[in-house]
């Protein structure tokens, strides 16, 4: 998970991670289809937009640990924009998910 400073259009940056998808090999067969990358946008700014895509925030990143986890990591004080709760809130609500973290803690 990567934390980023800055403005950008939600379109514009949407578009430079398909991008990116693609050029690592991603192909988008059936909506959930497994991937080897999958690079999402789960907020910026606070926007809340249903459409056009990106939809914001993500829809589903209040239901997945993974997202939920690293983001505790980067952004330790966000609140989820619609639903008006703390990363670390909706995380503990959570039903139990199995996750591996990939990344060291640092102290």
């Amino acid at each position: 998970m990567i934390r980023l400073k800055g403005e950008i259009n939600p379109a514009v940056l949407l578009a430079y991670l398909q991008d990116i998808e693609a050029r690592f090999g991603r192909e988008r067969s059936v909506p959930n289809a497994s991937r080897t990358l999958d690079l999402d946008i789960i907020d910026v700014n606070g926007v809340i937009r249903a459409t056009p895509d990106p939809v914001l925030p993500h829809p589903r990143a209040h239901l997945r640990a993974f997202v939920l986890r690293p983001l505790l990591d980067v952004a330790p004080g966000w609140r989820h924009p619609t639903l008006r709760q703390s990363v670390a809130t909706l995380l503990a609500e959570l039903p139990p998910q199995p996750i591996q973290l990939w990344y060291e803690e640092t102290a």
